[in-house]
């Protein structure tokens, strides 16, 4: 008797339909076949366990499994629970009428129990573009997946408990999650704040407008100068993640296994810390079986890399084509897999060896040539993707001894928020365009071309400063940030001054006053 039942597979973020064909005819034999990987085709052991525990006899036919299409490569152990119930269906052990209306994927124990599987999110998504009626997952997946609508989904504990639910003998209700409900409570709240930070203000400055724009912003200054104190707060003056950017960053933590149990919608934006040991393929994603790395776990969020030279440069080197295009293709020999990486660079570093190159009170022990061997570590053309780069100086005495609070997260948040609502209206009509940071050089010619008297400035601070072409858009998409917190339509000369004040590393003498 031949059986069909449905599963689905991850490619990137991801899921494609697979079909599992299940064919028994006399004989004795077991095979698997369509591209399964070890752990597919292990699951002959697991599944006779689980169909021995569960109170059915094992069927011995010979027995062939395809999975379909047989040309996409099939990996993981999602596929135990489909295939179980292709077998008790294909020798007749349990009878459904409605199996077509069903897709399905778990894990199996030796005992029957189904366990959680990764991307269950993705699977749930493309089970209601397929059209199915019914979706079951294990028990632990079931608030993650649903959050899909217009699709029943079931969370099940067990092979038997499944089995029960297709042959009528039980019956469950299927989870439902009110998305819109979830989104309408209040947002977070966040346990570090701005208000605790001192003096600073030139910084905050700047990480305000880097989050009103959604640009990358890299932190130079001596140990202790709080930097890493302040990046720890930029999560509290991020706008609130929307619906389609929810879905899509659970997507990717779903088939990262990422998501702990019962979690439903991320509704905070994603703050990614790898430390400076990381490799490239954990970084960029890949591996021998791809998941999605740091930069796309930080898709729609914020990616921290503190000590930022610390990073091996081939490492760094690997992020400048997701910066430029927001996209990670990675391609081996064996697979082709996108991943989303539109992430707000935040990067830290001290100013040489030491750290206490210009400092006002310090003395730096390095030579020259040891700060420019440092400095060097971050190439050109990475420093080039960096629109904002600020110097910190050392939090002066009177100001840590100061009791009165500093301006809160969520002033500073209502400002960054009106921004970006502006931008919102500016773009809505641009697919992929969110912020200014995304803007192409038609865009940039359309809404951030400054007045006569910004464009001289520009051109004189850019011939003395030597500075790219990549670097004089990053001045213009700040600088239509900056004029964006002003609530201003055009972009004036001292939004531009302002804009070229965060190039510090595009100075001729790095450290000294110009």
């Amino acid at each position: 008797m031949l059986t069909k039942v449905y599963s689905a597979a991850i490619n990137g973020i991801d899921a494609f339909p697979v079909t599992i064909e299940t064919a028994m005819d006399k004989g004795v034999g077991f095979s698997i076949v369509g591209m399964a990987d070890q752990a597919v085709r292990e699951s002959y052991q697991r599944i006779a366990s689980a169909i021995q525990y569960s109170g059915f006899t094992f069927p011995h036919f010979r027995t062939t499994v395809n999975l379909s299409p047989a040309d996409e490569r099939k990996e993981g152990a999602s596929f135990d629970l489909p295939i179980a119930i292709g077998l008790l269906t294909a020798s007749q052990m349990i009878k459904c009428d409605s199996l077509e209306d069903y897709m399905m994927m778990g894990e199996l124990s030796l005992d029957g129990s189904v366990m959680p599987v990764k991307g269950a999110l993705p699977m749930a998504i493309k089970a209601r573009e397929m059209g199915f009626k019914k979706l079951v997952v294990p028990e632990a997946n079931v608030t993650e997946a649903a959050v899909v609508n217009k699709i029943e989904v079931y969370g099940v504990s067990s092979l038997a408990q499944v089995a029960a639910l297709l042959s009528g003998a039980e019956s469950l209700e299927p989870v439902r999650i009110n998305t819109r409900e979830l989104f309408t409570r209040e947002f977070e709240e966040f346990d570090f704040d701005f208000s605790e930070v001192k003096g600073q203000e030139s910084v905050k400055r700047a990480f305000e407008v880097a989050c009103a724009g959604g640009h990358n912003i890299l932190m130079v200054g001596p140990p202790g100068a709080g930097k890493s104190m302040m990046a720890k707060r930029l999560p509290s003056i991020l706008p609130p993640l929307s619906m389609a950017e929810a879905l899509e960053t659970t997507k990717i933590h779903s088939v990262a296994g990422k998501l702990s149990r019962g979690s439903m919608l991320m509704t905070t934006r994603p703050f990614r810390t790898p430390h400076h040991t990381v490799s490239p393929v954990a970084l960029v994603g890949g591996g021998t079986n791809p998941m999605p790395g740091e930069i796309s776990l930080a898709h729609n969020g914020v990616l921290f890399l503190d000590e930022f030279p610390e990073f091996p440069r081939h490492v760094l080197e690997v992020m400048r084509q997701p910066i430029e295009d927001r996209v990670i293709t990675v391609a081996r020999a064996k697979y082709t897999v996108n991943y989303p990486a539109s992430f707000m660079l935040v990067a830290s570093m001290n100013p040489c060896p030491c750290g206490y190159y210009g400092h006002p009170t310090k003395a730096c022990s390095c030579t020259p040539a040891q700060v420019g061997k440092y400095m060097n570590k971050i190439s050109g053309p990475l420093l080039d993707r960096i629109d904002i780069q600020v110097e910190i100086e050392p939090v002066a005495f009177d100001d840590m001894a100061d009791r009165s609070p500093a301006e809160s997260s969520a002033s500073i948040r209502a400002r960054v928020l009106a921004a970006r609502q502006i931008q919102q209206e500016r773009y809505k009509d641009l697919p992929g365009i969110h912020c200014n940071a995304q803007m192409n050089s038609r865009l940039l010619h359309e809404y951030a071309w400054p007045d006569a008297e910004g464009l001289a400035r520009l051109k004189e601070r850019m011939t003395r400063l030597n500075m790219s072409a990549r670097a004089f858009d990053r001045i213009l998409r700040v600088a239509r940030t900056i004029a964006d917190l002003d609530g201003s339509a055009r972009v004036a000369s001292h939004h531009i001054a302002e804009a070229i004040g965060y190039r510090s590393l595009d100075r001729a003498s790095y450290g000294k006053v110009f």
